[in-house]
């Protein structure tokens, strides 16, 4: 199979991730409206704990699920449970084109934090790239008294958190599979949800508008995920990532089309700026930056 094929193959799995994270953040805004963060949590978790535990168990991969590292998951499951969080928060409160673009910022965490977690070496180029990766989010967001609200800040936030379980799985995937990893997610944020959203004694259950919208965020958010994982076995980051920016177009589209949302161009000029951040950041780890040209004999 040639390479064109590959990349034409990832394009198509990205543009299931594509769809998959856009129905994610409308069906979040529509949930939210009835239940907070934490519920929506705890019935996605449910969803996914049903369709995973349903996978093992059709494809016998249950040697695969490991108990050795349960530290390492509950570490990444916290992380990530708390970015999600911060994520479904954010999409009810400002523009969805601007918290996908403010979510854009995570490469560029894993950038500046990998030095601290994962022992690598932060490059000049790493380094620049994550400046100017912060220069787009001050386009995005656009600080004032005015524009800075609890919605940018947990939109900026939710980006860090992302960044630390991509490295958290990163350590994982060292020892663990998929299966493993998913099983433990969607369990141990289950139990997450249920605590949290039950702290008051009281847990909301969804009534038959919000149902299929908490159907929907499970489905997607696991759909997103092995979509955006299958492209880049099938591709490198530097043919995947691009395809993966559309997703700003795509949802700035569909929230003025179902939400009257005003189309900010200066969100779109801060994220072309992040854009070439990680851009920059992906040529330079792919080896493809700094390499010396062979003289002439």
């Amino acid at each position: 199979m040639t390479s064109e094929t590959h990349i034409l193959r990832a394009a198509l799995w990205m543009l299931g991730a594509i769809g998959s994270f856009s129905a994610m953040a409308i069906a979040g805004r529509e949930a939210g409206s009835t239940l907070d963060t934490f519920e929506i949590m705890t019935y996605r978790s449910l969803v996914g704990v049903a369709i995973v535990v349903t996978v093992i168990t059709a494809t016998g991969n249950w040697h695969a699920v490991k108990g050795q590292r349960l530290g390492q998951h509950l570490i990444r499951n916290l992380a990530h449970f708390t970015g999600q969080n911060l994520w479904f928060f954010a999409v009810t409160m400002i523009p969805l084109a601007q918290v996908f673009a403010l979510e854009f910022t995570s490469p560029l965490w894993v950038v500046v934090l990998s030095p601290l977690i994962l022992g690598e070496r932060l490059t000049r180029i790493r380094a620049f790239s994550a400046i100017l990766g912060f220069v787009g989010i001050l386009i995005v967001a656009r600080p004032s008294p005015d524009s800075l609200n609890a919605g940018v800040i947990t939109a900026a936030s939710c980006a860090i958190f992302f960044a630390l379980t991509v490295m958290f799985t990163k350590r994982l995937t060292r020892h663990e599979g998929i299966a493993s990893i998913l099983f433990w997610l969607t369990s141990m944020q289950l139990v997450m949800g249920l605590v949290m959203s039950g702290y008051d004694g009281v847990i909301a259950l969804p009534d038959v508008t919000t149902l299929p919208w908490v159907l929907t965020i499970g489905v997607a958010g696991l759909a997103a995920h092995f979509c955006f994982t299958k492209a880049l076995s099938l591709a490198p980051a530097t043919a995947v990532v691009p395809i993966d920016f559309a997703r700003l177009p795509v949802i700035a589209i569909l929230a003025m089309l179902i939400y009257g949302e005003a189309v900010v161009i200066w969100t779109f000029v801060g994220a072309a700026v992040i854009f070439a951040a990680n851009y920059l950041n992906i040529l330079e780890a792919a080896g493809k930056l700094g390499r010396k040209r062979p003289t002439s004999s």
